[in-house]
């Protein structure tokens, strides 16, 4: 059986009981169907970046998502309007529209996975969301058996989440649609440290291509971009998501902790704060496992992990936190055959 570390970026995970890759649309629909009408389990899988598989492997149907296609549609009011398959490597996308000169993906560069992976997670980083730029999700609904295409409201977009995270065995993702816009300059930089990096202020702007430059470069500081030699980056970026708490929960902690109101009235706390705060260290480790040596937020394989080594930590973390500041961490990484409760 093939092993499914080949195609993590944890580089752990045990044997599939089957494997089948799908280049194009038609593809992955059948694929889905024949297992479900089957009765396998399936998990669908793209870069493998943002997963932990258990040890054990998945005993059901691994489908490998690898669609490309492109549509695009360009006017020099209304900007760009693309249509990017599933499979396509996410920051290579992102490498191409800014190429073409268009602009409000930048801060998303370097974010490892795929097209089809960025609305279920909803990722974000550097001040922005995906969510800001997508106009809708197209799906195959495994319960109705039928495509289904989503406008954006209907995504129901929260921090880190959509309606495909929350229903995770229902909805394929096929293609997603986005509108950005033409222009050599960014929008408004919101995040300190990036325009910092810019020599420019919070609220100041910057060049596209030099914001894609310093996001790449931010990220690779801290171990955030995919490079094999690079033990810390043998991850899957960071591996838990910022709490949001109630404001008196937020209210108890100390004044320097990070912390963002939210539109609801909660509180966005720095999960990256609680860790090292709790008594956790860059480079702390359990057997193959490691905090990386250049973010407490990422958990890595030292080179000989198992699944469940890394587990194990993620489960450290999390009971320092919770004794420190009583404060429950949640993965961002989506766990497969692994529980961390």
């Amino acid at each position: 059986m093939t092993q499914l570390s080949d195609y993590t970026s944890f580089r752990v995970g045990g044997p599939a009981q089957e494997i089948v890759n799908a280049s194009n649309e038609a593809e992955i629909i059948a694929a889905v169907q024949k297992a479900d009408d089957e009765g396998k389990p399936i998990l669908i899988l793209g870069s493998g970046t943002n997963v932990l598989i258990s040890d054990a492997g998945f005993n059901g149907v691994v489908i490998r998502v690898a669609s490309t296609e492109v549509e695009a549609e360009v006017d020099a009011c209304s900007g760009a309007t693309l249509t990017i398959g599933a499979g396509e490597v996410w920051d290579s996308f992102v490498e191409t529209t800014i190429k073409r000169g268009y602009a409000g993906l930048e801060t998303l560069s370097g974010i490892p996975g795929t097209v089809g992976a960025a609305p279920i997670q909803n990722i974000g980083a550097y001040g922005h969301e995906v969510s800001e730029f997508i106009t809708r999700v197209r799906t195959y609904d495994r319960k109705e058996k039928q495509i289904k295409t989503f406008t954006n409201a209907e995504c129901e977009f929260t921090y880190r989440s959509s309606r495909f995270k929350l229903e995770p065995d229902r909805y394929v993702v096929l293609d997603v649609g986005f509108q950005l816009r033409i222009g050599e300059m960014t929008t408004p930089i919101h995040y300190a440290e990036l325009a910092w990096a810019l020599s420019t202020v919070v609220g100041g702007r910057a060049s596209v291509v030099a914001t894609r430059e310093q996001t790449l470069k931010l990220r690779a500081s801290k171990g955030m971009l995919l490079n094999s030699k690079d033990h810390d980056a043998w991850s899957a970026g960071s591996f838990f998501t910022n709490p949001i708490v109630a404001p008196e929960i937020a209210g108890k902690l100390p004044e320097d902790a990070p912390r963002w109101i939210q539109p609801d009235g909660r509180v966005k706390i720095s999960a990256a704060w609680l860790i090292e705060h709790a008594g956790v260290h860059k480079g702390d480790a359990h057997s193959g496992a490691r905090i990386s040596s250049k973010h407490v937020l990422a958990l890595t394989n030292s080179g000989n992990a198992t699944a469940a080594d890394i587990a194990a930590l993620a489960k450290e973390v999390m009971e320092k936190v919770e004794s420190v500041f009583g404060i429950t961490l949640e993965p961002e990484v989506n766990l497969v055959g692994i529980t961390l409760n």
